[in-house]
């Protein structure tokens, strides 16, 4: 068989693979979209009882509220006071700072009057040697943990060890609480006592104005890098994780703001320290491990509780993140693949499992070699125009659809972001994500996962922090 007919039989073969590819990529996410709406129509009927008098106020369980610091002088003071006035009936805040190589002790001794204080700390999850415990004078129920620097995992499970209550949060120090925010996201908890974890929506902080510890005005970023990640968010919060947690397959629950049963996680070994995304490797293996045991569980995600974060406005920075991103999923699908398909599996092992091999962890490879392959298919002829434009819908147009959906979702239930201007200027961003920056953030998936392939050592990362969002009082 001569070259140009070898071409040709692969070009014959591949090509309805790629494009099948797609439609199963985009057919899947719209049925979470629509699961979505579903979950989102439900909660607008439950919604109207938040106006009558709360029979749980006062009464939820008690909470740790988990935050993991490395080189945070930036932001920390500002996360920190906006905890300390989250309307929660019983709270502690335990600040673990994780070696930091810069200021961030100092702000927090400096601000919050922090003293050296000795107490019993039982270790029920090993991590790296606890140097000082710090009480606040000011403020009871805050205490800082210095340690050797582990990782944020590592951090994690030093909080767990030191916190005194059933559940447990864990908030990134970027990161800025509404109000209301763990009154909402603890509500799963007190209706269904099988409930081992939930997990709130994350937003993005940069163009929004926060005083005094606390978001005062909503705004978009200027900066563009900012400005595609706030669709991204959009996307992956309000029909990604959301149509999963109707059928009770969420995989992933943000780093930046989960809540945990703390005994559940102390029995399936705590966080792994040595992974990149310890957050979504913790709720994998508690869906493979409670399943394995037959345990009656429930892994929710509520979209009401909304945590502010900072997102990167460098280039290097995102990139940076995404890389770890896709290591840590690699990580945490490839360390716990007894799930998948596993007898007593479910729909994480049977659905949501496949789902983030076949289109998360390897979706990088096929889609930046279906863009590859099909535009040089076309180039030779190998391939007609209505074939590659056939193909380009599939891989562009859905992908614009399905953001725009993220968005009326958005707009239908939350309305965050009320002008008109704003709206107009998501809806630009949404079509213009797909040509380039879509593309990009595969191309570092791809990144991620030969790094993850060649096994290289996995630490933090750097995140540059500028808090210019922030304004002191």
């Amino acid at each position: 068989m001569s070259g140009m007919a070898l071409y040709l039989l692969m070009v014959h073969t591949l090509t309805p693979v790629i494009v099948v590819y797609f439609i199963l990529l985009n057919g899947a996410y719209l049925a979470l979209n629509v699961l979505s709406i579903v979950a989102l129509q439900r909660r607008s009927r439950e919604a109207i009882l938040d106006s009558l008098p709360q029979v749980y106020s006062g009464l939820e369980p008690p909470i740790s509220l988990l935050v993991p610091a490395y080189n945070e002088e930036a932001t920390i003071a500002a996360s920190v006071r906006s905890m300390l006035q989250l309307s929660y009936a019983e709270l502690e805040i335990i600040v673990i700072n994780d070696g930091s190589k810069d200021g961030t002790l100092a702000v927090l001794i400096e601000e919050f009057g922090l003293r050296p204080f000795p107490e019993a700390y039982r270790v029920q999850i090993a991590t790296k040697p606890v140097k000082t415990v710090y009480r606040s004078l000011r403020y009871p129920n805050l205490r800082v943990i210095d340690k050797d620097n582990g990782g944020k995992a590592d951090s994690l499970n030093a909080g767990i060890n030191a916190s005194r209550y059933p559940l447990f949060c864990g908030v990134d120090a970027d990161s800025i609480l509404q109000r209301d925010s763990l009154q909402k996201l603890v509500r799963p908890f007190l209706t269904d006592v099988t409930m081992v974890a939930t997990g709130g929506t994350v937003r993005v902080a940069n163009g929004c104005t926060v005083s005094g510890g606390f978001l005062t005005r909503v705004g978009l970023p200027s900066n563009p890098w900012a400005l595609f990640q706030v669709v991204e968010y959009l996307r992956a919060f309000l029909f990604g994780r959301l149509g999963w947690s109707v059928v009770n397959g969420m995989l992933i629950i943000s780093g930046a703001f989960g809540l945990f049963r703390k005994q559940t996680v102390i029995d399936v070994g705590g966080y792994r320290p040595n992974t990149i995304g310890e957050d979504m490797e913790l709720v994998v293996r508690m869906h493979r491990v409670l399943r394995q045991r037959g345990q009656r569980y429930r892994i929710e995600f509520v979209p009401d509780p909304v945590c502010w974060t900072e997102a990167p406005e460098d280039r290097a920075t995102l990139r940076n993140q995404r890389i770890r991103w896709q290591r840590g999923l690699a990580e945490s699908l490839a360390s716990n693949w007894g799930l998948m398909f596993s007898r007593r599996g479910g729909v994480p092992g049977w659905l949501a499992f496949p789902f983030m091999m076949l289109f998360e962890w390897l979706g990088p490879i096929v889609e930046l070699g279906g863009y590859f392959f099909m535009a040089f298919a076309w180039v030779l002829g190998a391939i007609s125009w209505e074939a590659f434009g056939t193909f380009l819908f599939l891989a562009v147009g859905l992908g614009i659809l399905l953001s725009a959906s993220g968005l009326l979702l958005e707009e239908m239930s939350f309305h965050i972001y009320p002008r008109r201007r704003q709206l107009l200027m998501l809806g630009l961003v949404v079509v213009v994500e797909n040509f380039g920056y879509r593309q990009l953030n595969s191309w570092w998936r791809l990144v991620g996962l030969w790094r993850w392939l060649r096994q290289k050592e996995s630490t933090w990362g750097a995140m540059t922090r500028k808090g210019n969002w922030q304004r002191k009082v």
